[in-house]
């Protein structure tokens, strides 16, 4: 009988044991599981913010390739004789031989 009953209990103990192992194998699955979660929407909020940034950037991109454009024509009038007279005349106040200049009197 006293063996009978030690089994009994060695059997208890080894339930409750697998029991609490298994609670414990549960517990850290869940915990694994709620940390890929709470990751995951975080991830995903910072894939939003990041996708608006590359659609701002591309924004300034393109409004930047305009201005390049702008700046290279710009360039091209600046070596024209066109540009080399309207600053003779503006900055300089240069004029050609016989011409008359009117001026408004304040």
């Amino acid at each position: 009988m006293a063996t009978n009953r030690r089994r009994k209990k060695a059997v208890y103990r080894k339930r409750r044991q697998n029991r609490f192992s298994m609670f414990l194998v549960s517990l850290v699955v869940v915990m694994i599981l709620v940390v890929v979660a709470v990751k995951r929407i975080e991830l995903s909020a910072k894939m939003d913010t990041n996708q608006e940034k590359i659609e701002l950037l591309s924004g300034q991109i393109a409004d930047e390739e305009v201005r390049a454009e702008e700046i290279a024509a710009y360039e091209k009038y600046t070596h024209t004789k066109a540009y080399v007279e309207e600053v003779a005349h503006d900055k300089l106040g240069l004029v050609y031989e016989g011409e008359i200049i009117f001026r408004e009197n304040n």
